[in-house]
């Protein structure tokens, strides 16, 4: 009786976190989700089970049987969806466009406020962005810049699947030898490879930009470097990053080569096992791989 009543609490508190997700879309709140349900079904399935009379096993076994099942059904459902984007027509890095159509910004008061802070901050807005990833589906960034051009703030409004618009960050400098410090808090997973003098340092789990300004101006003086300023606008620099990406990747085995991309995809199974590796460590750690 007591497992049932537990069962029923933890269900009723993973609707109450799939609505509050829906205002807030946090990648937070959908960890915590994820871990609720993979412990329902476990436990609630072993329940089933004895209640039944189904199987004649101790509950823990079953408990630990049906949390496996659970892990196998899951990898199998990110393989495929892997597997799908990779002989997709959906671009892997995406081109940006100037974003005209006036909507660069989403009307939220918890969108609107981190606007707000950014103005107070003294950064301005440089550019306006927009990607097409398929389907009419467009990724929008918003770019902003300090007073001396050594630091951008990418501003990503991320579309959720639940209709909510997630919001992550990517702060990049550039120094006086050509390198390249980019600190983010993206969840989506890459998986790949950065060039030799990028250092990239990515924080899912920070979603407060003032932490994750002070931690990227905290590597800087760690490394004890000088960020100078960048010489080209945000469009043609996020452009040349794409394809410089692409590139790279393809050399390095993630992709395959683009004459043999329509008949064995874009990503390797190399590259395929490493995405599927940062799906699982972002969807229920909230980290990415070490890129530094």
């Amino acid at each position: 009786m007591i497992v049932q009543y537990l069962l029923l609490a933890a269900i009723v508190l993973s609707l109450a976190i799939v609505q509050l997700n829906f205002r807030y879309a946090s990648p937070l709140l959908a960890i915590a989700d994820r871990w609720l349900r993979w412990l329902i079904f476990s436990f609630g399935a072993a329940h089933f089970c004895l209640f039944l009379e189904l199987v004649n096993r101790p509950y823990w076994v079953l408990v630990a049987a049906f949390f496996f099942i659970w892990f196998l059904g899951e990898t199998l459902y990110n393989w495929l969806a892997i597997s799908a984007l990779s002989v997709s027509p959906l671009p892997l890095f995406p081109r940006y466009a100037i974003n005209s159509s006036g909507e660069e910004w989403p009307v939220q008061p918890r969108l609107l406020k981190v606007r707000e802070w950014l103005r107070a901050q003294g950064l301005r807005q440089v550019q306006a962005l927009k990607a097409e990833v398929g389907g009419g589906l467009y990724l929008r960034v918003s770019i902003y810049q300090d007073a001396a051009s050594t630091l951008r703030v990418q501003v990503t409004f991320l579309p959720q699947n639940n209709g909510a618009i997630g919001l992550c960050y990517t702060l990049t400098s550039i120094t006086s030898a050509g390198e390249r410090y980019i600190t983010d808090n993206l969840t989506v997973p890459f998986a790949g490879f950065y060039p030799e003098n990028w250092f990239v340092e990515r924080r899912p789990w920070s979603r407060s930009l003032v932490r994750l300004l002070e931690r990227h101006r905290a590597r800087l003086l760690a490394a004890k470097v000088t960020a100078v300023s960048f010489s080209t606008e945000p469009l043609n620099d996020l452009n040349f990053a794409q394809n410089e990406l692409d590139r790279l990747n393809t050399e390095l085995g993630f992709l395959h080569p683009h004459p043999e991309r329509e008949d064995f995809g874009k990503i390797t199974h190399e590259g395929r096992y490493r995405v599927w590796k940062e799906i699982w460590m972002l969807n229920y750690l909230g980290r990415a791989q070490r890129y530094e």
